[in-house]
């Protein structure tokens, strides 16, 4: 059987090897270049691949394709190898093939990242062996290849749902669906919505969902579709008969006969957001059996992901808060929202054709100033300045920090959080994270 594998980047690199240990024979090709460390892994395997060019006769030659979640599924060779009958599939798809263990799979556009981590942290506490990959952490079929554990958990794109075919997981989380990603999909934000529900799409009634009930992106979807899997909603804005809600600072868990409650004072993480990433990730645990005390202590433990609302230093009275994983209006609705004191926001980057009209109370509640950073702030200049008197431009994070340093006072708060992709500026979220938090510790 001959496996190629499309994009050389960590979960093709992930695919390869499983592949090379399942017997495939395995040919790996990049039309960019292959980052170093995972050249060396694919030499040390001696496993064919190629870079700069994808040769179409050996990859043509495949029985099965596993292609990188960054490569669209319109490329015209992607297309041609779909109408010769090549199984075109995700690395997700292709490790779940091998292993039985049970797994928890979390999309949705903000929170994922939070609510896998807390998940994970929340299982590994009570003493499960439990992996967490995806579009975090080691691939998928990495982890297969080296340790197949008993559990894992699962953050998945909209990208990787879309190269599933009979993926299931036992427990899928659905943490909200809000306009992200939408070149991808034609524009329609209905073709989006339709690609985050792959994730229940195998699922039966022994299977779980668990979802957002005041998404009313979810709620519409639901209304109009059906899925097998039993429905656990969670909610902060109304109280539930079954599942998770809010109450007088409480969260309240009825999943069974037993209620169980649990104030949101203690957690490590705040913010109305993350209520709802603990709800998710406190129900998933208890379906699978994990005690009440294990989970509290855990929530109160928990440390956030880097790049999430991520505090990095206090100057002069004023916070400094990375948030640079906000790549879209509804992450940064999030982040200004648990703002608690005048915020100067920085802002921009590759817009993705955001609407930033959603956030204009909270920008005029709660932002003081607005630091641009991006190539072109064209929409944000012209969405704000009716509401905010100082708009500055700047061309980088060593800029963006120093002009916010100048306009910040003590007690107040410097954020960014982008609402944009960074490729204009910056190799990725994370680098632009770095540099924030370099220049801030620079100052």
């Amino acid at each position: 059987m001959k496996l190629v594998v499309l994009g050389g980047g960590e979960s093709g690199v992930g695919a390869a090897i499983l592949g090379v240990e399942k017997d495939y024979q395995v040919f790996v090709s990049d039309k960019g270049s292959i980052a170093e460390k995972y050249k060396k892994v694919l030499l040390n395997s001696k496993i064919e691949f190629e870079e700069g060019v994808h040769s179409k006769d050996r990859i043509f030659e495949a029985n099965v394709v596993v292609k990188s979640p960054g490569i669209p599924d319109t490329v015209p060779m992607i297309l041609e190898l779909k109408e010769k009958g090549v199984p075109v599939i995700s690395e997700i798809e292709f490790a779940s093939k091998f292993t039985d263990a049970t797994i928890v799979g979390i999309t949705g556009s903000n929170g994922k990242t939070t609510t896998t981590m807390l998940t994970h942290h929340i299982l590994e506490s009570s003493g499960m062996d439990v992996g967490m990959a995806g579009n975090i952490g080691d691939s998928f079929a990495w982890q297969i290849a080296q340790s197949n554990l008993g559990n894992y958990v699962l953050e998945l794109s909209s990208f990787q749902l879309d190269g599933i075919e009979g993926f299931k997981p036992h427990i899928a989380v659905l943490a909200n669906i809000s306009p992200d990603h939408l070149d991808r999909y034609d524009y329609k934000l209905e073709n989006y919505i339709a690609s985050k529900f792959r994730i229940t799409m195998n699922q039966t009634k022994e299977d779980y969902l668990i979802y957002d009930a005041d998404d009313e992106h979810i709620a519409k979807w639901m209304s109009e579709n059906q899925t097998n899997a039993q429905l656990i909603p969670f909610s902060i804005e109304k109280e539930l008969e079954f599942g998770a809600y809010l109450k007088d600072e409480e969260i309240i868990i009825k999943l069974n006969t037993e209620v169980y409650k649990m104030g949101i004072r203690t957690l490590a993480l705040q913010g109305k957001h993350n209520v709802k990433n603990a709800m998710a990730a406190s129900m998933t645990a208890q379906l699978l059996k994990v005690r009440k005390e294990t989970i509290r202590e855990s929530l109160e433990s928990f440390e956030g992901a880097e790049h999430r609302l991520e505090p990095v230093l206090k100057i002069n009275g004023v916070e400094y808060i990375n948030d640079s994983k906000a790549t879209n209006v509804n992450a940064t609705f999030y982040a200004l929202d648990s703002m608690e004191t005048p915020t100067v926001w920085i802002v921009g980057g590759v817009d993705k054709g955001n609407d930033y009209f959603d956030l204009m109370p909270l920008v005029r509640e709660k932002v003081k100033a607005i630091v641009c950073l991006g190539v072109d702030n064209q929409k944000i200049v012209q969405t704000f300045s009716s509401v905010i008197d100082l708009i500055v431009e700047t061309a980088g994070a060593e800029e963006a920090v120093k002009v916010a340093y100048k306009i910040a006072e003590k007690g107040e708060t410097v954020l960014l959080s982008p609402a944009c992709a960074s490729f204009d500026l910056f190799d990725s979220y994370e680098d632009r994270g770095r540099q924030f938090k370099n220049a801030v510790r620079e100052l």
